[in-house]
């Protein structure tokens, strides 16, 4: 049993039950309100379709490229630690800030319990997992991560009602061993929908209302929280300097090598890059082409962004006709 007193630490909880499905305004709002406020606080928010990168992930390696841009998601990165998750309206996040003493911050089994007895209230059998998770037999239906500030915690936790379990499995569907680097990987889970296990439907907006209710009456000095005007400022201001931007959600990966191997006219083009900061610093291009060609487009990349939309502006100004396609593919 879970000791609830334990989060208090004399302070109120606020509860936000956030209208927003802004991915990089709901991202920022944690961290907004980790650091500039001393409650200790509950939100909860769903997000439009987008993909949510750990802090220390190599953001590129984590993500179906292709999937990505047909599908126009928006890939942010997070303040926490751990793997990649893909959000979309059927997935409920929830997050706890709270104050504590150094050493006793981080504590996954107390942040996710009150999101279990909900879940095993509507009778769904589900428990935390070996990997931070929550689960109902060996199928994940909830991820966690955790951020430590100065005397805060902030955990926050995706739980999967009723996402489309297909566009998340192709969201994350990589090409294995293209990357070297020292990132933090991603463990891929198989997972589930909350609402299979359901014997009495409800829909995503009953859900919430039950987390919620069953926060207040967890936590009788519990008061639902609206953010302020100025609130709203900052936390505008920090998705425009911060989590909208190339340089945190792709820049900020740690340096890597990208080897790949692409097939034209019969012939094996291999393409290595090394990428420091999101910037190409090395690139060798070898096969059988045409020296000139492989040095202009060698020349061409150093000190360009590891993006599509930058290299495909620079590889279909070369002039290479069909081979450009082969090239753009090869780089990613």
């Amino acid at each position: 049993q879970i000791d609830y007193t334990l989060l208090i630490f004399h302070y109120k909880m606020l509860i936000v039950q956030q209208q927003s499905t802004d991915p990089y305004f709901n991202i920022a709002t944690e961290e907004h309100l980790l650091k500039n406020y001393a409650d200790d606080i509950f939100i909860l928010y769903r997000n439009q379709p987008s993909i949510i990168v750990g802090k220390h992930q190599n953001a590129i390696a984590e993500i179906n490229l292709d999937f990505v841009n047909r599908k126009g998601l928006n890939v942010v990165r997070r303040l926490s630690g751990g793997g990649t998750v893909y959000h979309d309206l059927g997935n409920l996040n929830y997050t706890f800030i709270a104050n504590g003493s150094e050493g006793n911050l981080v504590d996954f089994k107390k942040f996710t319990q009150p999101a279990i007895e909900v879940l095993n209230a509507l009778g769904v059998e589900a428990h935390i997992g070996g990997k931070n998770d929550i689960r109902v037999g060996n199928k994940k239906i909830s991820g966690n991560a955790e951020h430590v500030f100065k005397s805060r915690v902030l955990h926050h936790g995706t739980l999967l009602f009723s996402s489309n379990l297909d566009d998340l499995n192709e969201a994350i569907r990589v090409i294995p061993d293209s990357y070297s680097d020292k990132a933090v990987k991603s463990i891929r889970s198989q997972v589930a929908n909350i609402s299979e296990y359901l014997t009495s439907k409800i829909s995503i907006e009953g859900f919430t209302k039950m987390i919620e209710n069953h926060i207040k009456s967890t936590f009788p000095n519990s008061t639902v929280f609206n953010l302020s005007p100025e609130d709203i400022i900052s936390i505008n201001n920090l998705v425009k300097t911060k989590y909208s931007t190339w340089e945190w959600n792709f820049g900020y990966s740690p340096s890597y090598i990208l080897n790949r191997r692409v097939e034209f006219n019969g012939k094996q083009i291999s393409i290595v890059l090394t990428v420091d900061k999101g910037i190409i610093s090395q690139i060798s291009i070898s096969g059988n082409l045409d020296k000139n060609i492989t040095t202009e487009i060698e020349q061409l990349l150093i000190g360009c962004k590891h993006d599509y939309e930058s290299i495909s502006t620079i590889i279909y100004k070369a002039d290479l006709g069909i081979l450009a396609d082969r090239f753009l593919g090869g780089l990613f």
